[in-house]
């Protein structure tokens, strides 16, 4: 990678809305090659996809989100990479990550209820063939996304007492 592209790519990791006419200009290079570049990093699979980071408490959108930790027995010829790739084919997947550690796998997975994510860990994880053993942890509260803080400076957060 070059360093304009890896320029590029940090302009578009803190915001993919940037136009590539914006970014030439940060950069005092041609949109052009601006363009041509971010479509090369599209085609090769560097930039994988453009995203909005929701923070679904101010959205007020009830979800419960779950990191779960998955032990395994790694298949002979696949390791790791059959069993994540398994798991990875469920649409409550968010995102599956080989891990060092305890556990092998954590899985960030998204669902409607604690009940849904309960059943998804009994259900569908844990039988897996060569799973060990998992542990479910839920998400509370997020305080930093993708790294960007997500409650704003200005917000009255104080919980409202009434006599």
């Amino acid at each position: 990678m070059t360093a304009l592209e890896k320029n590029i790519l940090d302009i578009l990791t803190e915001d993919a809305r940037i136009t590539p006419k914006k970014i030439a200009a940060m950069l005092s290079v041609d949109e052009n090659e601006v363009k041509t570049r971010i479509a090369r990093m599209e085609k090769t699979g560097v930039i994988v996809k453009y995203t909005a980071i929701v923070n679904d408490e101010a959205a007020d959108e009830s979800v419960v989100e779950a990191l779960i930790e998955v032990k395994v027995t790694p298949k002979k010829k696949e390791g790791f990479d059959g069993i994540a790739k398994q798991i990875a084919a469920f649409p409550e997947v968010k995102s599956v990550y080989l891990m060092s550690g305890a556990y092998d796998l954590a899985v960030l997975i998204e669902d409607r209820s604690l009940q849904q994510v309960a059943r998804f860990v009994s259900e569908r994880i844990s039988t897996f063939d060569g799973v060990i053993s998992t542990a479910t942890h839920f998400l509370l509260k997020k305080y930093k996304i993708e790294g960007t803080v997500t409650e704003r400076e200005d917000a009255d957060n104080r919980i409202l007492v009434q006599a």
